[in-house]
């Protein structure tokens, strides 16, 4: 970066850090919080930036409290998050009576774990995305600003890159597969501009591929597309 001051990115509810390696690479200094760190990983990038990955129980409202005066000197740039969607996205909508027998707040405990980031990258005063599939936060929170699906950000991958690095069996070449996303945003973000590719036939491979209820199957289906994070990245900067 150009600029010496440090400048940091925040993402949290965030296991993989696939959405902040355009940040990395590019020189910021970022972290990916999330229950299933254990605060000993940091990948470093040739560009000098950084991805640390630091354990944080982001349902307890003091966790964010501790992040939000780590941060509070005014080097974050840019906030993300990607907060739970087991209680509400509308796929899971079948078991939804069942959870609500067990526990008649289920879904306003989640839709608050999700107002909660916003509340927290309001306070830092930073331009943001909450990001969840099609979900009941559009009737229990607010309508999402935004909407997409990630072969509309395959473009912004390089031929030369088409192959996800971390997962090609997964994962269609310059993410061409169609999986709605919706975005709750703030603070002047800035949604980017399309750049499609062309969808591959038949089911995603995702569908195919990413059923069941391992936690490394919910990891990869969570994970941003490589495009839209990119394009994420060049158009809030």
């Amino acid at each position: 970066m150009s600029d010496t001051k440090r400048k940091v990115v925040l993402s949290l509810y965030d296991f993989t850090g696939e959405a902040l390696k355009p940040w990395a690479q590019a020189g910021y200094e970022c972290y990916a919080f999330d229950i299933q760190h254990d605060d000993q990983v940091v990948e470093t990038y040739e560009g000098g930036g950084s991805i640390h990955y630091r354990h944080a129980d982001l349902h307890d409202h003091t966790h964010l409290n501790a992040i939000q005066d780590q941060f509070n000197d005014g080097s974050v740039a840019f906030g993300m998050a990607f907060p739970v969607c087991t209680d509400m996205a509308v796929s899971g909508a079948a078991h939804f009576a069942s959870k609500l027998k067990a526990d008649p707040e289920f879904q306003t405990k989640a839709v608050t774990y999700a107002t909660m980031c916003a509340d927290f990258f309001d306070a830092l005063k930073v331009p943001y995305f909450i990001e969840n599939p099609v979900s009941v936060l559009a009737t229990k929170w607010r309508k999402p600003d935004y909407s997409f699906h990630p072969y509309l950000y395959g473009g912004y991958i390089p031929q030369e890159e088409s192959e996800h690095p971390e997962w090609p069996q997964y994962i269609a070449p310059r993410d061409a597969y169609p999986k709605k996303t919706c975005l709750w945003t703030g603070n002047s973000f800035v949604m980017p501009d399309f750049k499609p590719v062309t969808v591959e036939d038949g089911y995603a491979r995702q569908h195919l591929k990413l059923g069941g209820k391992s936690m490394k199957t919910k990891n990869i289906r969570s994970a941003t597309p490589r495009g839209f994070a990119r394009a994420v990245y060049e158009a809030n900067t």
